[in-house]
């Protein structure tokens, strides 16, 4: 029996025009799909397939947690997942991708392997920055990453690094103090104007 056999549905031999699977996506799912995104988690997935005439319509809804790195001190962090997703399936002489969500499968086969699917709808569902909330990233790499970010030697690198960068407000204005340089190239900008 391989690794993602359980997550093979037969299609073909569909006796009802719907079904229902549920799947849990735990550490040793994610550890065989062996890919650096997601190493660890625990996901539900409910898998509901409506058959009509001509197509196969998939539903996917996810619901977990996975252990991502923080982006900012590399330490793993729960990240919570949610997403509901379709894909269409239809029977034809070969396997193809038609469109984003339209699948031909191999009538002759009739099986459909759904594990690859459920792992890119999680994969999909993580946020694109993965953050710790402030004050619970690690210390000690906090520390570092402030030390290597000073620009002047005399900058104490206090503030907290899980605060925000400054913003821009809506004149343009930045609401940090200004490297002197800059101000030097407003002079020229400005002799220019008289």
């Amino acid at each position: 029996m391989g690794k993602f056999d359980k997550y093979k549905i037969d299609l073909k031999g569909m006796r009802t025009d719907s079904a229902r699977y549920e799947y849990l996506l735990d550490n040793t799912f994610f550890a065989n799909i062996d890919s650096p995104e997601v190493q660890k988690g625990k996901v539900t997935v409910v898998l509901t397939i409506k058959r009509s005439a001509h197509a196969f319509e998939l539903n996917f809804q996810t619901e977990g947690v996975v252990w991502v790195p923080c982006d900012r001190c590399l330490d793993d962090m729960e990240q919570p997942v949610s997403s509901t997703d379709k894909l269409m399936v239809k029977f034809g002489r070969t396997l193809s991708e038609e469109g984003a969500n339209l699948l031909v499968i191999p009538e002759d086969e009739g099986e459909l392997n759904v594990a690859w699917y459920m792992f890119e709808f999680v994969a999909l569902a993580i946020p694109m920055k993965h953050v710790h909330p402030p004050g619970k990233c690690n210390k000690a790499m906090s520390g570092k990453l402030r030390k290597h970010l000073r620009t002047t030697p005399d900058e104490e690198g206090e503030e907290g690094f899980d605060e925000e960068p400054a913003l821009t407000d809506i004149a343009g204005e930045v609401n940090a103090p200004i490297d002197p340089r800059w101000n030097d190239l407003q002079s020229l900008l400005d002799a220019g104007d008289n």
